[in-house]
């Protein structure tokens, strides 16, 4: 399992989520196994992404894929986006009763 976190600016919120909504089957068909959205607590626009991806090579596919380039074109997304790749090395979870 590989990390894959995306940090871009969109111009709407409402319009890029419907977009990031409507491609969940082609996101899975090429390796996402879950994903998470965060956006910044003073920009509602300004968001960060985080994926697992079943190998690095098919997250590396498919951030290069021209495909994601245009519907990500089509969503809204403004400028390049940060992406990075990551594996695990250390994980701590709590409890709620720590």
């Amino acid at each position: 399992m590989i990390n894959v976190i995306i940090h871009h600016e969109v111009a709407d919120y409402m319009a890029w989520k419907a977009a990031f909504d409507s491609s969940l089957d082609w996101r899975h068909k090429n390796g996402e196994r879950g994903c998470r959205i965060f956006r910044s607590a003073g920009n509602v626009n300004d968001l960060t992404l985080f994926f697992e991806w079943e190998s690095l090579e098919s997250a590396r596919a498919f951030i290069a894929s021209p495909e994601l380039k245009t519907k990500m074109a089509g969503a809204g997304v403004k400028g390049a986006p940060r992406v990075d790749f990551l594996t695990e090395v250390h994980s701590v979870r709590r409890s709620a009763a720590d």
